[in-house]
């Protein structure tokens, strides 16, 4: 930490300042002009394209300019890679500003995730809030398994009428948590269908506590749920407080209740806090993020936050822009800003009407493939579309073409089954009392099946009361009589237990071990085992960067990193390749030239998005975001017709489609509206024409006649 001696005066750090324009450097310097102090709240409403991240990350390097110790600087985001990268940056500017003592930035130790930051928290604090130290932390599938374990326990899969699944069950839970609505509240605006469940609902979700506090796991939930509750308490909350002299959160727009009841708790008057957002941009309330958290903010403190706009847009040319701002710019609630930039462009953003799906995928491979003629790689354009089954017919259009692709929103790392079943076996060695995974590993063993894993995690959790969990559920797998087919591979896996349990092999040697375990049981379950080989050699790689084997499980389940094999994730194919995503996927993203598919109502808004104003609102949004991602052209493409397969009572029919409600007629002058295929009108036909025509089909009905003579 700088000495308030050593703190550089302005003209020192003036120079590394110049490339922010005005409004980027009001919010890099708000509150920072004397050392070691700490200023009221700061909203940066940050358009798209706006330089955010660099602003943010120069407000992170100017406090430490300014005296601020790194090690009580709280940064918050959304990824651990945006962490890092965060990280990265505010090293390179501090540099630039404090030259050799540099180093400090390497003391942001507290940069992460909301999730990762509350499982170190949880941790640190568990023995104050009842929990243990050594909890494991479920992902939303094994999440989802538990929920159907205890599912099953109660006898609602039993039912007459059948319960609603597990991932229904968990997502339902899941939504009650994280926005705060009543369970009625969520089946009513969400769930409709599960309405006459919400009494056995509400017994599964008790159970489903219970059962995760008896196992000491968490869920994702959880790590914001307990530091929300943690928070509450006065005492706790004044020591957490404490700790961070300023806190900084990016993308503020997609955070839900119980992440802005922590900020808030964290510096109840608003003193060192910065949130950084863009209300324009929240499209995640499928997530639980609401955007009444940005629209809300200021009005929280007394005086109100200080908001400052970034409107200047380096990303997009000006046609772009005006057409972008003036779609959203009829949403009901925002903040007034407008985007622009001094991008001259003669190229207005085209709204091109085809006839139907096929001819839309026809379009749109030959625009790609016309900029690709004119030098613009693949990988430089995307194709953007509100739900992912809205590609199909375009990936068989791009396919018959062999025009190479990716599509994004498919399988995370982590929901690869080989990948799950390594964490399986190192989860249940850090905490013996995950039911969860101690089910998967011991069926991973040849003629072991669901009653005979039921029938070992019921003895471990027998014995548990006697002695050190670890020893206890070594011992249990040792005196286990195994089935028949499992004796050969019992023995093995009772000593690789008996070892990781007690921590007998050092990390990350550890997980070699494990690996070499798996090996067989991966090349017995799977015909493409070379390809998923892949991905645990990966994984054991990215395990050699972590101290232990706790916080790899915690990074690794919070923010997984990308899959190799060709299941889990990009598949291996031609180094250029066209992007294919669902708006969700593509926030944060840009390319040269950008195609939004499938621009009607029913797509854009989706005809599930239109319950509410706030829907609706939202939906305005998700277009905005597609627009603003394109760089130089921009392309919104409007079917005129769609064929619908299986509709009750109307069987195979086409429907006929309008343009999307968010481009009004006034707005009409803001694009290059045209139909595709711009075929010439032709003439009419002169006299001698039709007789020659005539003639001709009265020549060649002849010779047909003549082919069967």
């Amino acid at each position: 930490m700088l000495s308030v001696a050593e703190t550089p005066s302005p003209s020192d750090t003036a120079a590394w300042l110049t490339k922010l324009n005005d409004a980027q450097r009001e919010a890099v310097e708000f509150g920072t002009d004397a050392p070691h102090s700490t200023s009221g709240a700061l909203l940066v409403i940050a358009g798209a394209g706006s330089g955010k991240t660099s602003t943010l990350a120069h407000r992170v390097a100017n406090l430490m300019v300014k005296g601020a110790d790194p090690r009580r600087i709280l940064l918050l985001t959304f990824s651990r890679r945006a962490a890092l990268e965060m990280t990265r940056r505010v090293t390179r500017i501090a540099t630039t500003a404090l030259g050799t003592r540099a180093a400090l930035a390497q003391g942001l130790t507290w940069a992460g995730t909301f999730h990762s930051v509350g499982a170190r928290l949880l941790r640190e604090y568990a023995e104050l809030i009842g929990l243990a130290p050594a909890f494991t932390i479920n992902d939303r599938e094994d999440s989802a398994d538990l929920m159907n374990l205890v599912r099953h326990e109660l006898g609602l899969s039993a039912k007459e009428r059948r319960f609603p699944a597990k991932g229904t069950c968990f997502a339902i839970y899941s939504r009650v948590v994280n926005t705060g609505a009543s369970l009625g509240q969520v089946l009513e605006s969400a769930f409709p269908w599960c309405r006459e469940w919400e009494a056995d609902l509400r017994m599964l979700f008790a159970a489903y506590v219970d059962a995760k506090q008896k196992q000491s796991v968490l869920d994702y939930d959880d790590l914001l749920l307990y530091w929300s509750h943690m928070a509450a308490e006065p005492a706790i909350a004044a020591d957490l407080s404490a700790r961070f002299d300023h806190v900084l959160v990016d993308e503020y727009q997609d955070t839900n209740r119980l992440q802005a009841s922590i900020l808030l708790a964290l510096k109840p008057d608003g003193r060192g806090l910065t949130v950084v957002g863009d209300d324009a941009q929240s499209i995640y309330s499928f997530r639980g993020a609401t955007v009444r958290n940005i629209l809300d903010f200021p009005a929280h403190f007394d005086p109100p936050a200080v908001q400052v706009t970034l409107e200047r847009n380096y990303r997009s040319t000006e046609p772009i822009l005006a057409a972008s701002n003036a779609v959203i710019e009829l949403a009901s609630e925002r903040y007034t800003k407008n985007l622009w930039t001094d991008k001259a462009s003669a190229q207005r953003p085209r709204l091109v009407t085809v006839a139907d799906e096929a001819d839309q995928a026809r379009y749109i491979v030959e625009q790609v493939l016309e900029a690709r003629e004119q030098g613009m790689t693949l990988k430089s354009q995307a194709v953007l579309f509100r739900a992912a089954h809205h590609s199909a017919a375009l990936e068989i259009e791009l396919t018959r073409r062999n025009i190479p692709f990716v599509k994004f929103g498919g399988l995370k790392f982590l929901d690869s089954v080989h990948v799950k079943d390594v964490l399986a076996v190192l989860r249940w060695a850090e905490n013996p009392r995950d039911r969860v995974a101690g089910f998967r590993v011991v069926q991973l063993l040849p003629g072991v099946g669901p009653a005979t894993a039921a029938r070992v995690l019921d003895e471990i959790v027998a014995r548990a009361g006697v002695g050190n969990p670890a020893d206890t559920a070594g011992g249990t797998l040792a005196a286990f009589a195994p089935p028949p087919r499992a004796q050969e591979d019992w023995h093995p896996f009772v000593r690789l237990m008996s070892s990781v349990y007690g921590r007998q092999t050092p990390w990350p040697a550890e997980f070699e071990m494990v690996r070499r375990w798996y090996e067989p049981h991966l090349e017995r379950n799977h015909e493409d085992a070379a390809i998923r080989h892949a991905d645990v050699l990966q994984m054991e790689s990215i395990a050699g960067t972590y101290a232990s084997r706790e916080r790899f499980l915690t990074e690794l389940t919070l923010d997984p990193p990308d899959a190799t094999s060709d299941e889990s994730g990009v598949p291996l194919i031609d180094e250029d390749y066209l992007i294919l995503s669902t708006i969700h996927s593509a926030k944060g993203q840009e390319w040269r030239n950008v195609f939004v598919l499938n621009g009607v109502d029913g797509c854009i808004p989706s005809d599930l998005g239109t319950g509410s104003e706030e829907e609706i609102d939202e939906e305005r949004r998700l277009l905005y975001v597609a627009m603003t991602r394109a760089k130089e052209d921009l392309h919104i493409v409007v079917p005129q017709r769609f064929y619908v397969h299986n509709q009750t009572h109307m069987g195979d029919r086409h429907v006929w489609a309008s343009r999307t409600r968010f481009i009004p007629a006034h707005l009409m002058p803001l694009f290059d509206a045209y139909a595709w295929p711009r075929v010439p009108v032709p003439s009419a036909p002169t006299a001698a024409g039709l007789a020659a025509a005539a003639q001709a089909k009265i020549e060649i009905g002849a010779r047909l006649r003549k082919m069967w003579d």
